[in-house]
C-alpha cells in the first residue's frame, strides 16, 4: 500500500451563476488528498492518513475517498472544521486563500501518528500539511520515524503565505528532503528552496547530494526533468491538451509516477536503490499523461486508468 499522509480540504472553485455574479462550488481537494484520489483511480492500492471533520465538507471528502477506492481506515475524525481553500484562477493558474485555523487536519499531533503495518510499503508527504503546526511537526516526525524502513516520496509544494519564518521552514524542508527517497518539486519550489543562482540541474543535484535517490522537477508546459543519484538526467515533455485550469496537476503527476513505480515493483528500499533512467522516464511519462487529463477539466479531477 502507498499511504498518503497530509491534508484533505475543500477547494472552493469560482463559477458564474445565473445572475452574472461569481459563486463558489465546493470540490474535494488538498495536495495529498488529490494524490491519494488519483492513485486510487489509477488502480494502485492506496490509503490516506489525515484529519477529517464530521461536518458536511468532511462527509464530502469521505465520500470522495470511498468513490475512488482509497482506504480511509487511518483517517482521524473530529468535530473541528474542514479547511477551505478559495481558488482564484488567473490565466488558468490557481491562486489560493486558505481558511485553516483550528481545522480537523491541522490540529493533528505526534500522538495521533499510528504504528504502520507491513502492508504499507511507501509513504507520500507534501502540501500545506508540512507548514501548519501542530500537524506539520506530527507529519515530520512520522517521516523521520519511517525513513529507511519504507520508501518515502516528498513534494514540498511550497505555499509562501503559510510560512512565518522562511529560513526555519527552508531548513526543515531540506532536512526532510535528506530523509526521502524520491523528491518531486516544481521549478518555483526548487528556486525557493535552493536560493543560489545555479541552473535547474545544478540545484536538483544540490538536493540529491543530501540523500534522495531521485529528484524530479516539473516545469508546467515545459515538461519534467528527473535526476538520479548516479548522474543520469531524463526529460519528458508535457502532453498537449486544452488547459482549463491547473488545479491538481502536480498532485496527479505524483500519483502517476508512484502508480507506475508500484506496478513495476520498484517501491521498496531495494527497488529504489536499483532504479534506472529508463524506468524513471517511463514513470514521468505516465505522470505527464495523467496530469494532462486533470488540467483539461475544472478542479482536481484526476483520470481513471481506462481514460489513459
Amino acid at each position: 500500500m502507498i499511504l498518503c499522509c497530509g491534508e484533505a480540504l475543500v477547494d472552493m472553485i469560482p463559477k458564474a451563476v445565473a445572475s452574472g455574479e461569481v459563486g463558489f462550488v465546493p470540490h474535494a481537494g488538498g495536495a495529498v488528498f488529490n494524490t491519494a484520489i488519483a492513485l486510487g483511480r489509477l488502480g494502485a492500492r492506496v490509503g490516506l492518513l489525515t484529519g477529517l471533520s464530521s461536518d458536511l465538507f468532511g462527509r464530502q471528502l469521505s465520500e470522495s475517498l470511498a468513490a475512488s477506492h482509497v482506504d480511509a481506515s487511518r483517517v482521524i475524525l473530529s468535530d473541528r472544521p474542514t479547511t477551505l481553500a478559495f481558488v482564484q484562477l488567473c490565466g488558468g493558474q490557481a491562486r489560493y486563500s486558505f481558511f485553516d485555523e483550528n481545522s480537523a487536519g491541522r490540529m493533528l499531533t505526534v500522538d495521533d501518528m499510528p504504528d504502520l503495518s507491513a502492508e504499507v510499503s511507501t509513504l507520500f508527504f507534501g502540501g500545506i500539511s508540512l507548514a501548519c503546526e501542530p500537524g506539520a511537526s506530527a507529519y515530520a516526525a512520522l517521516l523521520e520515524r519511517e525513513s529507511g524502513r519504507r520508501v518515502i516520496m516528498l513534494d514540498p509544494n511550497i505555499r509562501p503565505d503559510f510560512i512565518a519564518d522562511a529560513d526555519a521552514y527552508r531548513a526543515r524542508i531540506v532536512r526532510l528532503i535528506s530523509l526521502a527517497d524520491i523528491v518531486k518539486l516544481s521549478d518555483e519550489d526548487l528556486d525557493w528552496i535552493v536560493e543560489a543562482p545555479n541552473s535547474l540541474s545544478e540545484k536538483a543535484r544540490t538536493l540529491l547530494d543530501t540523500g534522495p535517490a531521485l529528484v524530479i522537477v516539473t516545469r508546467g508546459g515545459a515538461g519534467a526533468t528527473g535526476v538520479l543519484r548516479g548522474g543520469h538526467e531524463m526529460h519528458v515533455p508535457a502532453c498537449e491538451t486544452r488547459v482549463v485550469d491547473t488545479v491538481g496537476a502536480g498532485d496527479t503527476f505524483n500519483a502517476g509516477v508512484l502508480a507506475h513505480l508500484a506496478e513495476c515493483g520498484c517501491l521498496s528500499p531495494d527497488g529504489i536503490a536499483l532504479l534506472g533512467p529508463d524506468e524513471v522516464e517511463r514513470a514521468m511519462q505516465f505522470g505527464a499523461r495523467a496530469a494532462a487529463v486533470t488540467v483539461s477539466r475544472a478542479g482536481a479531477n484526476p483520470p481513471w486508468a481506462d481514460e489513459l
